[in-house]
C-alpha cells in the first residue's frame, strides 16, 4: 500500500457525511458541522471544497436525498516549501500537485540553468535520493499560475497521460478579462492552428484541419471595465483559453499577445484554480482547489 510521504505538506483531509433524510445542502452542513460558523461553511462552498456523491458543487440549495454522501475536502496545510516559485499542495509516492507562480515555465525551453517548475521539483525529490525523478504530465503557459500535476515514475505518467480524457474529472480556470460579456455563460468551439510567423495560435470557427478546442465559461462577477470569468476545459490545447476569450472580444487582462489593451496586475490574469482527477494507482478521485487569487477579486 502506498503511503503519503511528504515532509512539506499534509495530505488532503476529507470529512464525509451520510444523508438520512431529504434536505438541502447548506442546512445539512450547518447541522452536521455545528462547531463551524455559517460563514466558514459558505467559504467551503465558494472554494469548491464540497462534493455530493463525489461531484463538486457550490450550490448552497443543492437537493440531498437519503443515501447521498457529502464530503468536504481541505487543500492541506502548507508549511515550508522547497522554492517560493512553486508551492507543493499534495505529495505521495506517485504524484505531486503544485501551485505554480506566474512567470515560471513548466519545463525548459533549452536554456541551460533555466528555472522551471520541473527543475524545482526534480531538485526537491533528489534531496531524498539522487536517482529520484519527476515526470511532466501536462503544462501551463509561463504567465499562467495555478495547479500542475507531476508524476514520480514513468508508469504513473503513462497511466495519467494514456487515458487523460477519462483520468481528468474537472479542470477549471479563473480569469480577469477586459469588458463586460454579453452572455453570462456559454460554450466556445473552434479549431486551433499554430502560426509559425506570428508565434500565435490562430482560431477558426470551422474545421480547417486544426485541433478542435472547446471551452465553457461562466461570468462570476462583472464590473465597469473588467469581468471575472470561470472557464472549464473540455480539451486542453495550447493557448486555448487565451485565444477563445480573444475570439469573444474580451481578451484576458495583461495578454498583449492576444489583444489585451491593459495590464492592471502586471501579469496575465489567468489562474488554473481547480484540478480533479483519478489517482493513477488507487483510482481515488482527488480534487484540489486553490481558490481565486485575491488580486483577481
Amino acid at each position: 500500500m502506498r503511503k503519503a510521504s511528504n515532509p512539506y505538506t499534509k495530505r488532503n483531509k476529507e470529512t464525509k457525511f451520510r444523508v438520512n433524510t431529504q434536505n438541502t445542502l447548506l442546512p445539512f452542513l450547518i447541522e452536521m458541522m455545528a462547531e463551524k460558523s455559517r460563514s466558514a461553511i459558505k467559504s467551503y462552498l465558494a472554494h469548491r471544497q464540497v462534493a455530493i456523491n463525489r461531484r463538486v458543487t457550490t450550490a448552497f440549495d443543492a437537493r440531498l436525498n437519503p443515501g447521498d454522501e457529502v464530503s468536504i475536502r481541505s487543500v492541506g496545510e502548507p508549511v515550508p516549501n522547497p522554492n517560493h516559485h512553486v508551492r507543493i499542495i499534495f505529495e505521495d509516492d506517485d504524484i505531486i500537485v503544485v501551485d505554480k507562480k506566474p512567470g515560471v515555465l513548466t519545463m525548459s525551453t533549452g536554456i541551460e540553468g533555466e528555472l522551471t517548475a520541473y527543475s524545482i521539483m526534480m531538485e526537491h525529490v533528489r534531496r531524498r535520493h539522487k536517482t529520484n525523478r519527476v515526470f511532466i504530465v501536462h503544462r501551463l503557459d509561463r504567465e499562467t499560475s495555478g495547479l500542475l500535476l507531476f508524476a514520480k515514475s514513468k508508469e504513473a505518467q503513462e497511466r495519467l497521460q494514456n487515458d487523460w480524457n477519462n483520468t481528468i474529472i474537472d479542470r477549471r480556470y479563473i480569469a480577469v478579462v477586459e469588458g463586460q460579456l454579453e452572455k453570462n455563460e456559454g460554450r466556445i468551439v473552434s479549431w486551433l492552428t499554430d502560426n509559425v510567423k506570428s508565434l500565435k495560435v490562430m482560431s477558426s470557427p470551422v474545421d480547417n484541419g486544426g485541433k478542435e478546442a472547446i471551452t465553457n465559461y461562466r461570468v462570476v462577477k462583472s464590473g465597469k471595465h473588467y469581468s471575472l470569468v470561470e472557464l472549464q476545459l473540455e480539451t486542453g490545447r495550447k493557448n486555448q483559453i487565451r485565444v477563445h476569450m480573444a475570439d469573444l472580444g474580451h481578451p484576458i487582462a495583461g495578454d498583449k499577445k492576444y489583444g489585451a489593451k491593459n495590464n492592471p496586475l502586471g501579469r496575465l490574469c489567468l489562474h488554473a484554480q481547480t484540478l480533479s482527477f483519478y489517482h493513477p494507482f488507487t483510482g481515488e478521485p482527488m480534487t484540489f482547489d486553490t481558490g481565486i487569487p485575491p488580486k483577481f477579486l
